[in-house]
C-alpha cells in the first residue's frame, strides 16, 4: 500500500528527471471564482501530463530483471505516453494497448516515444485485458496499471509535495485542492502527500457529468460505477469505478467530490488559454472548471486546481477556443 514513505523515495528516484512544475495564478480567475485560485500546470510535465510521474516511479522502483523483459499499460493516452517516454529513458521496450477511438494526438505521441501500440475496438466491446493477458503471457512483460498500483500512486505524490511547498513559500497553509480524477490515483497519491506535509488543506475530486463515480463513490461509502458510455469530451479522466486500492485512501482522506459539465471544461480551457497561457486538454481543465465555476461547493479563500493534462486534439481544442 502507498503511504507517505513511498512518496518521498518516489521523489528522491524522481530528481532530475520529473519537472517541478510551477503554482500559477491570474487575478482574472479569482475574479471568476470569487476567491484566490492556483493552478498547478501538470501539462508542463514531460508527455504533458501528470502521468510521467507515475511511470517513472514504476520503472525506476521496479527490479531490473522485470524491467529488462518489458513493460505493457493499457491507457486512452496519458498513461500511454508516461509509459513510453520512461521505458525509453530506462532504455527497456514497452507495449501499450489503445483503443482504436483514443485522441490520434496521444496515438502518434505514444508511437513517436518508441513505444510499441496495440489498437483495440473498445466501441465493439473487444476486451484490452484479454489482448493484455496473451502478451504478458507470450513476452512476459509486467503490467504497469494507470492508478491501481502503489509505485504509481507514489509518483502521482509527488505532485503533492510540491503543491504543499509551493504553497507554503505564498504563506498558504489551508486550502481547498481539487483534482481531475479518474481512477484516483492522482486523487491518492495528493491526498497522502499533503496529509503529511500540508494537514489543513483538503483534497477534493473533481469529475465530469456521467462520469462522476468517485463522487457517487465517497457519497454511499462504496464503490460505484459508471453504466454508461466509456467514451466523452474528457477522455483522459473516464473509468468506469475508482480502484480497489485508490477509493480507501480517497475515502479516509478526501471532501465530497464535484462534479462539472462539458460546458463548464470547455470554459475552463477558454480561460487557461487566456490567463495563464496553458493548453489545457479537457479531462486537464476539470479541476479548474470546478474551482471557477461551483464555489458555492466549497469552503475557505483559497483553491489550488490540478491542470493534469495538455494532450488535446489541434482540431477540438480549436473548436473550443472558437467558441468563446
Amino acid at each position: 500500500m502507498s503511504d507517505i514513505k513511498m512518496i518521498e523515495a518516489a521523489a528522491q528516484r524522481a530528481r532530475g528527471h520529473v519537472r517541478h512544475t510551477p503554482l500559477l495564478s491570474s487575478p482574472f480567475l479569482d475574479e471568476i471564482a470569487g476567491r484566490r485560485v492556483f493552478v498547478k500546470a501538470e501539462c508542463l510535465q514531460h508527455t504533458g501530463s501528470f502521468k510521467f510521474r507515475g511511470a517513472w516511479s514504476a520503472l525506476s522502483g521496479m527490479t531490473p530483471e522485470a524491467r529488462a523483459a518489458g513493460v505493457l499499460a493499457f491507457s486512452s493516452g496519458n498513461h500511454a505516453q508516461g509509459v513510453a517516454l520512461a521505458a525509453q529513458l530506462h532504455g527497456v521496450p514497452a507495449t501499450i494497448i489503445m483503443p482504436e477511438d483514443a485522441p490520434a494526438l496521444k496515438i502518434a505521441n505514444t508511437r513517436a516515444l518508441g513505444a510499441e501500440v496495440v489498437l483495440y475496438d473498445r466501441a465493439g466491446r473487444e476486451k484490452r485485458e484479454e489482448i493484455g493477458a496473451r502478451l504478458q503471457a507470450e513476452r512476459g512483460l509486467t503490467l504497469i496499471r494507470p492508478y491501481d498500483e502503489p509505485l504509481v500512486i507514489a509518483g502521482q505524490g509527488t505532485c503533492g509535495l510540491e503543491i504543499a511547498a509551493q504553497a507554503a513559500e505564498l504563506d498558504v497553509t489551508k486550502a481547498e485542492v481539487l483534482t481531475c480524477c479518474g481512477g484516483g490515483g492522482l486523487t491518492a497519491g495528493i491526498s497522502l502527500a499533503l496529509e503529511a506535509h500540508a494537514p489543513e488543506m483538503r483534497v477534493r475530486p473533481a469529475e465530469p457529468e456521467g462520469f462522476d463515480d468517485t463522487a457517487r463513490s465517497l457519497a454511499s461509502g462504496g464503490i460505484e460505477t459508471n453504466n454508461g458510455p466509456e467514451a466523452g469530451l474528457c477522455d483522459a479522466i473516464l473509468t468506469p469505478s475508482p480502484g480497489q486500492i485508490t477509493f480507501p485512501i480517497m475515502a479516509a482522506r478526501c471532501g465530497p467530490g464535484l462534479v462539472v459539465s462539458d460546458d463548464e471544461v470547455r470554459a475552463a480551457m477558454r480561460e487557461a488559454a487566456t490567463r495563464l497561457k496553458l493548453v489545457v486538454e479537457p479531462g486537464g481543465a476539470v479541476a479548474l472548471a470546478a474551482a471557477l465555476y461551483h464555489g458555492g461547493a466549497l469552503d475557505g479563500d483559497t483553491v489550488i486546481a490540478t491542470a493534469s493534462g495538455g494532450n488535446v486534439d489541434a482540431g477540438l481544442y480549436a473548436e473550443v477556443l472558437a467558441a468563446a
